[in-house]
C-alpha cells in the first residue's frame, strides 16, 4: 500500500481530501461574490455566436455521423428480426429505420444533432446486445397504426363495439 501511494504522488495523482473547502450555503454564507457573476456574463458575450457541439465540428460532420448511424442500423436490421423473432420483413424493418430517421430530418442544429446521433447509438447497443426485450423492438412498429375511436359514431361508423 505504502509503494503504491509513493507512486501515486511520483506520477502527479493527489488523492481528494475529505477537508477540503466546500461552499457555505445558507445564512452562514458570508457576503455574496457579484464579480464571479460579471465575469461570467462577460465569458459569455465574448463567445457570441460560437456555440460548442458536442462532437461535430460542423453540419458536414453531424450529418456524416447520422449516415454512418443509419448505415450501422440498415446491416443490424436482419440480425434483429432472427434475434427478436420478430413477425416482420427485413424489408418492413428497414422501412421502419428510414421512417424513423425521416421523422427528424427537418433538425439543423448540430447539437440538436448530436443528441440523436448518440441516443441511436445507444439504442443500437441496447439492440445488438439483446438488452431490449422483443416488446420494445415491437413498440416502434405500432406507432404507425391508426388510432382507434374515441368516440361513439366513430366507432358505430367503423364498426366497433363500444
Amino acid at each position: 500500500m505504502h509503494i503504491v501511494q509513493n507512486a501515486d504522488r511520483c506520477l502527479g495523482f493527489q488523492p481528494p481530501t475529505l477537508l477540503s473547502p466546500l461552499p457555505v450555503w445558507g445564512p452562514n454564507a458570508g457576503p455574496a461574490q457579484p464579480a464571479a457573476g460579471l465575469r461570467a456574463g462577460k465569458v459569455a458575450k465574448a463567445a457570441g455566436a460560437v456555440v460548442k457541439t458536442i462532437f461535430s465540428r460542423d453540419l458536414g460532420e453531424a450529418k456524416r455521423q447520422v449516415r454512418e448511424l443509419y448505415h450501422a442500423w440498415y446491416r443490424e436490421v436482419p440480425n434483429a428480426v432472427h434475434l427478436y423473432q420478430l413477425d416482420i420483413s427485413v424489408k418492413q424493418g428497414r422501412d421502419k429505420v428510414w421512417e424513423m430517421f425521416m421523422k427528424n430530418a427537418h433538425v439543423t442544429d448540430p447539437r440538436v444533432i448530436d443528441i440523436l446521433v448518440i441516443k441511436g447509438k445507444m439504442e443500437l447497443q441496447e439492440t445488438t446486445r439483446v438488452w431490449n426485450q422483443r416488446t420494445h423492438i415491437m413498440r416502434f412498429f405500432h406507432e404507425t397504426e391508426t388510432p382507434r375511436p374515441k368516440d361513439f359514431l366513430s366507432k358505430f361508423y367503423a364498426g366497433h363495439d363500444p
